[in-house]
């Protein structure tokens, strides 16, 4: 189980090798992806806040990449938060996520990518409940839901 303290050495020191890679150009990014989606995955953008199809839904299943499909969280470390992103405390296996210090709009926080794909998933925060502390703040467009648990 992950903690802060593993997260900020993986986003300093390099993360975990992924299962297997997959690397397209924008042009094929764009035919497979809705417009959102592109713009969150892609180009690192943020939806707003309450208005993502996974925000407020609790079923049980499996949630993975909208660009490659990896598998990246269980619902049963599904939490709300309150901050109207889909919140999770820990992903579906240690090698995937990727991290990345983030020191854009004035701030120093960890993003969060697909370590298959590099799709822009969000931000991993030390605010989370027990027993990791973690909060993986993720966007929705970012996200699908693959199959029930």
């Amino acid at each position: 189980m992950l903690n802060w303290k593993e997260v900020l050495k993986y986003a300093d020191n390099g993360n975990p090798e992924p299962d297997r890679r997959v690397e397209k150009s924008d042009s094929e990014w764009k035919e497979q992806l809705t417009d959102e989606q592109f713009q969150v995955a892609r180009r690192h953008g943020t939806e707003r806040p309450f208005t993502g199809e996974h925000c407020e839904s609790f079923d049980p299943g499996i949630y993975g990449c909208v660009c490659c499909g990896e598998t990246l969280f269980d619902a049963n470390e599904k939490f709300e938060s309150g901050t109207g992103w889909p919140s999770f405390t820990q992903p579906a296996k240690l090698n995937a996520i990727k991290y990345k210090v983030d020191r854009s709009f004035g701030m120093t926080r960890v993003e969060t990518l697909c370590n298959v794909c590099d799709a822009h998933l969000g931000h991993v925060f030390p605010d989370g409940p027990d027993p990791t502390g973690l909060r993986y703040c993720m966007n929705s467009a970012a996200l699908k839901k693959l199959e029930e648990a």
